[in-house]
């Protein structure tokens, strides 16, 4: 008999993360609230398959809701993902952020089953979330770690990130990177960043397999004054498992003040 409990993601033990850079911003920026949505699920069995398959199995079951797979005939949607697939730690993770949240409240129970390419998954214990949750430049600083490889390089930033040798330089590219996701982001929540994002990033260089394609990808973390909600993806593949963000700070506390 199926049960439906509420479970915590049995995520490792966080590391705080030491970056060098520090700066100062004195203002007190609105932010907004995005309704957030954690749907997790499990089996009996370890679940072996991957994000893309998860994707595939929502898109092929409810092919109806363009926001679960981006897509509607043979068009494709070029926006930020409101459904993001995750596996953390082996355990199945679905994020909806405002109507992807929505749609996924009323799909929770609609599928005992994930249907993969070699096996069906069934679902003994399953979880859901809702949250309404900060999002946008802030005055304080907040601590980032990436869950999953970040593909942060387009074509024409990986060929100026290769091509110099200076390691402040390679840092700068991938800040001015950054930044570019975060505005992306909230491009596509309607909320205008009042000001400069100021960030810095701790990582190490990855490669990391996307639509059968070696990428660039990068692991470790970042420092922003901007909040994100947890699991949420931070630029390319997001919807495929990309780029999932995590706070770091202790407690999941403010970490400290500009």
């Amino acid at each position: 008999m199926l049960k439906v409990i509420y479970v915590k993601i049995n995520t490792n033990k966080i590391k705080m993360m030491l970056f060098k850079k520090f700066v100062v911003f004195t203002m007190t920026p609105e932010n907004i609230k995005l309704k957030t949505l954690e749907m997790t699920f499990e089996g009996s069995e370890e679940f072996r398959g991957d994000a893309n398959q998860i994707r595939g199995f929502f898109a092929s079951k409810f092919n109806e809701y363009d926001q679960l797979h981006n897509h509607n005939t043979d068009r494709f949607y070029y926006r930020y993902p409101l459904v993001q697939y995750k596996v953390l730690d082996r355990i199945p993770l679905v994020v909806g952020i405002n109507e992807g949240a929505e749609i996924l409240k009323g799909l929770f129970d609609k599928f005992d089953t994930v249907t993969l390419p070699h096996e069906d998954f069934e679902i003994t214990e399953r979880s859901l979330r809702l949250k309404k949750q900060d999002f946008g430049l802030t005055k304080n600083l907040y601590f980032y770690e990436f869950l999953t490889p970040w593909l942060a390089l387009n074509k024409e930033n990986e060929e100026k990130f290769f091509e110099t040798r200076n390691p402040e330089e390679k840092k700068e590219i991938l800040r001015k990177t950054l930044v570019g996701n975060l505005l992306s982001m909230s491009k596509a929540f309607g909320y205008t960043v009042p000001d400069t994002i100021k960030c810095d990033v701790d990582v190490e260089l990855r490669c990391s397999k996307y639509k059968q394609m070696d990428f660039t990808s990068f692991t470790g973390g970042f420092i922003a004054n901007f909040l994100i909600p947890d699991f949420m993806g931070v630029g390319k593949g997001v919807a495929k498992g990309f780029g999932t963000v995590r706070k770091i700070t202790e407690n999941r506390r403010k970490v400290k003040s500009f």
